[in-house]
């Protein structure tokens, strides 16, 4: 398929690129397996890349500090999850410590917080792993142009003027990852502290003395949630929108260049009329609603699901073999009669799809649980009533269901409790996935302890850049080591001030450079060198990171995702010798052959490290199982991210 690897990599330069996912804590197998066992080849060695998963919190399962390649996009693209909803996986048994002769034995998590590693305090071990994911994905830019065009309509019956069905929807816009101001009507980017990094009103971007006359400070006070509103998902919590950012764009940029209306500071005025920012927001709010609540964007979609949605034969592959090693559950804000609709699409493969290894089967039946009309983040707080749902009718049953799970039975609302209850977990020992930073991550790991499963599908576009324009970044730093040794020999008493003025202007000139790399506003992770306030939401509450859950299909469920440490400002200014692949080995000797690893080499070419080499050559079969291992570039962590429950466990048998 050109342009995308069987494992949902990406075409970066005319190389097939591995599938990439982020892990942001811990030493944390997902379904279970050995916690402190790199099974199935868990390093990459030179030549040899497995499909990546960003690691925010090291320890996660799937890698170790180094073994992260920089590599083109991750797999799937698309808009992102929508009614599928969330799924997830809990293992069948109590996960036992270590390989052989390691049982019961503590082992150290450390995470990355930032630019920066800290060792967790003790907690007690998990008895496994639960996982969910966003299952259904929309075809991009077909879904968001559907959207887009729905909610113009929308505003324009409310009185808006016909002049703004002009607009077509931008598929390079940005769809998240930005803050809308209210009162002055800009689309900001910032950092994670609030310091403005891009400032735009409609598609006119400001600079210099213009951002200084909004923001003096070029600073916002982010707690402001009645002003500042953070454009964070691919779909609204309550109606898929997508094209949210730039449709605000649009409708800015349309009263601003239209004659009949006057500018101001906090809107337009139009004879005695005057529309701020802060109603066309709610406008817009509104819109996405209705468009929801209507269903007429569910209608359309429903009625030609091949344009709209994609159908990934691997997506039964991986949900039956989650299902062989621990129990899933899918948890959706749709109703049932949608969902239906939309699953019932993507596990058909009757026509004989040449990839579809699974038998067919009713796609209830690859779930323990089935959960609809969630409406999260309530779901992760008190909760709904939960009620049972007549499949044959897609009605409710009157009263709150208090039995036992029941096999194939979908339930309408509850709680994240009530999952708990009934597929007999504790949080963490549950590993939910989801596209919202919101709504499924930031809710479940704050409220419920869950461990986290971040899907970016922008992340294939932003791989790509940061392997093609990479001397960019290396520019960056090489200016920043610059400027520091000009002050290396100055102190207190120094009245010298060196020149830095042609410094600044090249970091800022690189930086944009960079920044148009990516798109309009930029990455959605950071600007130069600078990280977004969505790569500091992700860093905090996303365990794992990737395009797209199929990753998974790629990796043993006992795999170990470690991220890299990464020093603290105070603990890089000690130099420490770094032990290359071969001095590791030797290191690691005594202890490898006293925990039973005598054959074990963690650099040279052991067992392990053979039959990877030899895999390397291997070919994707028609269900793309094994993913192309091309030659990647030169080693780079994907993704290093904090540990947001600040734990050490000790991994004791459950």
């Amino acid at each position: 398929m050109e342009g995308r690897c069987p494992g949902g990599g990406c075409t970066a330069g005319g190389t097939d690129y591995p599938p990439i996912l982020g892990c942001t804590w811990g030493d944390a197998a997902p379904f279970g397996g050995s916690l402190t066992h790199f099974a199935g080849g868990g390093r990459t060695r030179r030549g040899n890349h497995r499909p990546i998963w960003g690691v925010t919190t090291p320890g996660c399962p799937g890698s170790r500090p180094g073994c992260c390649t920089r590599g083109g996009g991750g797999g799937g693209g698309g808009a992102g999850a929508g009614a599928g909803g969330r799924v997830g996986a809990v293992p069948r048994g109590p996960v036992k410590a270590a390989a052989a002769g390691g049982g019961g034995r503590r082992r150290r998590r450390w995470a990355a917080r930032g630019i920066g590693a800290r060792r967790r305090p003790r907690a007690r071990a998990t008895r496994g792993r639960c996982g969910g994911t966003a299952s259904t994905v929309y075809k991009s830019p077909d879904y968001e142009e559907l959207a887009f065009v729905l909610l113009l309509e929308h505003l324009v019956s409310i009185g808006y003027p016909h002049e703004i069905l002009a607009y077509k929807y931008d598929p390079t816009f940005p769809t998240r990852g930005l803050v809308f101001d209210a009162l002055y009507g800009n689309l900001l980017k910032v950092d994670s502290h609030g310091n403005l990094l891009v400032c735009a009103h409609g598609f006119r971007f400001l600079k210099g003395a213009e951002i200084l006359h909004y923001y003096p400070n070029k600073f916002i006070q982010r707690d402001d949630m009645k002003r500042f509103h953070i454009l964070n998902t691919l779909f609204n919590l309550t109606a898929p929108s997508p094209a949210e950012a730039h449709l605000y764009a649009c409708l800015v940029d349309f009263f601003t260049n239209c004659s009949r209306y006057i500018n101001c500071d906090t809107g337009y005025k139009h004879g005695n009329l005057f529309m701020s920012f802060r109603s066309m927001f709610q406008d817009v709010r509104e819109a996405m609603d209705s468009v929801h609540l209507s269903g007429c964007l569910k209608e359309k979609t429903l009625e030609n699901l091949e344009k709209y949605v994609v159908k990934d034969p691997r997506v039964p592959l991986l949900l039956s073999r989650m299902k062989e090693v621990g129990k899933v559950f899918l948890a959706t804000n749709s109703d049932y009669n949608y969902t239906d609709a939309i699953m019932s699409y993507l596990f058909d493969f009757s026509d004989g799809h040449k990839q579809a290894e699974t038998p067919q089967r009713p796609w209830r039946s690859y779930f323990d649980l089935i959960v609809v009309d969630t409406r999260k983040p309530l779901f992760f707080a008190e909760g709904t009533v939960l009620r049972q749902v007549n499949t044959d009718t897609g009605k409710l049953r009157i009263g709150t269901y208090t039995g036992p799970l029941q096999h194939c039975a979908v339930y309408s609302g509850g709680s994240s409790d009530v999952v708990c209850d009934l597929l007999g977990v504790k949080g963490k020992d549950i590993l939910y996935m989801g596209d919202h930073i919101f709504g499924d991550i930031l809710k479940s790991k704050k409220r419920q302890g869950w461990r986290t499963f971040l899907v970016v599908p922008e992340l294939a576009r932003e791989l790509q850049v940061w392997t093609e324009k990479s001397e960019l970044f290396e520019e960056l730093r090489s200016l920043d080591l610059f400027l520091a040794e000009l002050y290396e020999h100055l102190d207190s008493g120094s009245s010298e001030r060196p020149d830095i003025s042609s410094i600044k202007r090249r970091i800022q000139k690189v930086t944009h450079e960079m920044d148009m790399c990516y798109g309009k506003m930029g990455s959605l992770f950071r600007c130069g060198s600078r990280q977004t306030l969505f790569a500091n939401q992700l860093m905090r509450y996303a365990d794992l990171y990737a395009a797209s859950f199929i990753n998974f299909l790629y990796y043993p469920f006992s795999y170990l995702f470690r991220a890299p440490p990464v020093l603290m400002a105070h603990e890089s200014t000690v130099e420490h010798g770094r032990l290359d692949a071969g001095e590791a080995g030797t290191a690691l000797a005594p202890w490898l052959a006293q925990h039973g690893h005598p054959g074990q080499q963690v650099g040279g070419r052991g067992p392990r490290s053979r039959r990877a080499e030899e895999s390397q050559h291997q070919q994707p079969n028609a269900s793309g199982v094994l993913c192309p291992l091309s030659p990647a570039p030169p080693s780079q962590v994907a993704g290093v991210r904090r540990d947001s429950s600040g734990e050490e466990e000790d991994d004791g048998e459950a």
